[in-house]
């Protein structure tokens, strides 16, 4: 009597753990992806599902976007530069079969894929355009991460360059060439403004050789500058006609 009530205790618990076994409740954010002896089923979620025990599997699936780091790469850019770069990609599972099928583990193998691209895509730029066209390399590594991993189920949404890291010696003569570029600027726009200055006087002398009065107003100007001026300086002044005769008498 005693073995057939523990033997009636043990079914019982066995049964009822068969039935816990079989239902599941999966998240709104998730999917469950059933194998039936191995192969294939469906897809199941979210909310409460039945697993049939031995004969179904499932592998829960989070839908949610991911936020991966990259770790630092060294890149050398085309034009020999040596650089670190590191980045954060944002993607998601769009089909969770795939992303258990097609490939083992798809958040190492989006990792590795991204490292890898990161490197590639890189260094086939210059220095300048690492540090100026950040948003077109974004969108260049994001595009051909894109179109790799959707034969896993993945969609990438975004790829975002983090830091261009430079060693000492590479700041010091970025430092410098922006100096010399500085330099260079100043000297074009005062180069500008002698031009500029030199058509207009061109321009005024012009004016003048025409108009002996605004000549005479001209020198008058002179003289009251001078004269505000705390210096020691004597002018005597000598009207221009005068000259004009002079000049007359001698030819």
């Amino acid at each position: 009597m005693f073995e057939m009530e523990f033997f009636g205790l043990v079914l019982l618990v066995l049964v009822v753990a068969l039935l816990a076994s079989m239902f599941r409740v999966l998240r709104e954010y998730e999917r469950g992806v059933i194998f039936m002896l191995g192969r294939f089923y469906k897809v199941k979620g979210p909310g409460l599902i039945i697993i049939v025990p031995v004969l179904q599997q499932m592998v829960r699936v989070d839908l949610r976007t991911i936020v991966m780091d990259v770790p630092t790469q060294d890149v050398i850019s085309r034009d020999n530069v040596s650089v670190q770069v590191n980045a954060v990609i944002y993607f998601r599972v769009l089909d969770p079969e795939k992303a258990i099928i097609q490939v083992e583990n798809y958040l190492e193998a989006t990792s590795q894929l991204s490292q890898t691209t990161l490197r590639s895509v890189l260094g086939q730029h210059e220095l300048d355009d690492m540090l100026a066209e950040r948003e077109r390399l974004n969108a260049d590594i994001q595009d051909i991460l894109d179109k790799q991993t959707s034969a896993w189920g993945i969609k990438v949404a975004n790829v975002e360059l983090k830091h261009v890291d430079l060693n000492e010696t590479m700041v010091r003569a970025i430092a410098k060439q922006a100096e010399a570029e500085r330099e260079r600027r100043a000297k074009v726009i005062h180069a500008m403004g002698e031009s500029e200055a030199a058509e207009k006087l061109a321009e005024a002398a012009q004016v003048l050789s025409h108009q002996d009065q605004a000549i005479q107003l001209r020198y008058l100007q002179t003289l009251v500058e001078i004269a505000s001026d705390k210096s020691n300086t004597i002018v005597f002044p000598l009207p221009v006609d005068i000259l004009a005769k002079l000049k007359g008498e001698e030819s």
